[in-house]
This record gives structure tokens, sequence and C-alpha cells, in this order.
């Protein structure tokens, strides 16, 4: 009953990740080793996504936080505002994207539309060719509802970028362990 549809949606998966360009992505990597200040936004479970990716650049040491996080102190040339949306048109994470871009602010965008609004702002685009509530793609759909498929894509390209970022900032399990959470 649910080995099957763990088969399947694993299949998803692995067909949206296989399109993604490498080329973006390792430019992602070269605007977020660059960055002052790495901020992420994201509205419901994108968000989520890049919250706990987030998370894992503050393990690395780098000076990340979340849209929302009491300590996020302004943004201006030199940083970054990284967005996860898979339509790029939520108006909520739009309206902060031209505030950060009024600001100086390079805008990073993780999206599957390129053609959105927020496509249209961003210095650097990575497409996640899943589809949205906007942006159907060609013969493909997910047997998961809503944007379920975007955001599980999302979350494992995240964590390939981590992998990737370990390796270019000479980090390894045990460094970032000792700068985890130890109020547990």
């Amino acid at each position: 009953m649910v080995k099957g549809k763990i088969s399947k949606i694993l299949s998803e998966i692995g067909t949206v990740l296989d399109k993604v360009d490498d080329k973006e992505a390792e430019l992602l990597v070269r605007e977020i080793l660059g960055a002052k200040n790495i901020v992420a936004a994201g509205a419901g479970r994108a968000g989520m996504a890049a919250k706990a990716f987030i998370m894992r650049l503050g393990h690395m040491g780098l000076k990340a936080h979340m849209l929302g996080d009491t300590t996020l102190a302004s943004m201006g040339a030199g940083d970054v505002l990284l967005v996860a949306s898979g339509s790029g048109e939520t108006q909520t994470v739009y309206d902060l994207v031209l505030i950060a871009k009024k600001n100086g602010a390079r805008i990073l965008l993780v999206t599957g539309n390129r053609e959105s609004r927020m496509g249209k702002l961003a210095d650097q685009i990575v497409l996640i060719q899943a589809p949205s509530k906007v942006k159907p793609v060609n013969n493909f759909t997910s047997i998961q509802p809503m944007t379920t498929l975007n955001e599980q894509s999302l979350m494992i390209f995240f964590d390939a970028l981590v992998l990737a970022l370990m390796k270019e900032m000479g980090e390894t399990h045990e460094t970032m362990w000792r700068r985890h959470s130890n109020l547990e």
C-alpha cells in the first residue's frame, strides 16, 4: 500500500532534480560564499525548506538568517536574499524581494517559474521544474497533492547545496556539530 507510493514519490523527485542545471547551482554556491549575510524567505512549505537550509548554513559558520528571526539585521550591498518560491508570484514574498532589492541586496531565487515577477528581479535563478499552482510542467503531473513535489525537491536540492558548500569551505560533520545547539 505505502511502499509503491514511496517508490513513485522518489521517482518523481528524481525526475525533477535531474533537470537542475549544475551551472545555475554552482553560481548560487558562489553567491552564498561571497555574501556578507544570507537571509532566506519563502512562504508555507517552501519557506520550511529554506529554513532548514539556513540552519545548515549557520552550522557551517555563515551569517545566515531566516526572515522573521529576531536577530535579523538590515540588508544592503554585499548581502543576499535567498528566496524559495515555486511560483515566483507569492505577493508577500514579492514585496520583500522589492524591499531587499531597493536596499542593494542581491536576489537569489529558487523557483519553477523563471518568467515570474520575482524572476524578473532576481540576480541569480535556479530552476526547479516541478509543477506549481501557476506553472504546469509539460506532460508531467505528480501523484502528490498541491505543490508537495516542489517542496520535497527544494529540501533535497538545498541538502545537495550543503554538501557542495561543505566541500568548498572545508567543513566536516565534526566542525558543523561544534556549531550545533547544545541546549537540547
